[in-house]
């Protein structure tokens, strides 16, 4: 079995941390593919499953991982 090592950073005093604010646009895009999934689930649920799973995968894996709201 392998082993994991850390070594442990003190962080240095004269770097700032950058003040977060949100994208609004981020957000908004999130709803917009939420609310994208809920019209096509409701308007024929069997036909669109694939598109369904397909914004779905995008939103939890690569949409949440790839996007920031602080870049």
């Amino acid at each position: 079995m392998a082993k994991v090592f850390t070594i442990p950073v003190a962080p240095s005093p004269g770097r700032r941390r950058r003040e977060r604010s949100s994208d609004s646009r981020y957000v908004e895009g999130q709803k917009l593919l939420v609310e994208a999934m809920k019209y096509l689930a409701q308007s024929d649920p069997i036909s669109n499953r694939d598109a369904v799973e397909l914004l779905s995968e995008h939103v939890r894996t690569r949409f949440r991982m790839t996007d920031s709201p602080l870049s």
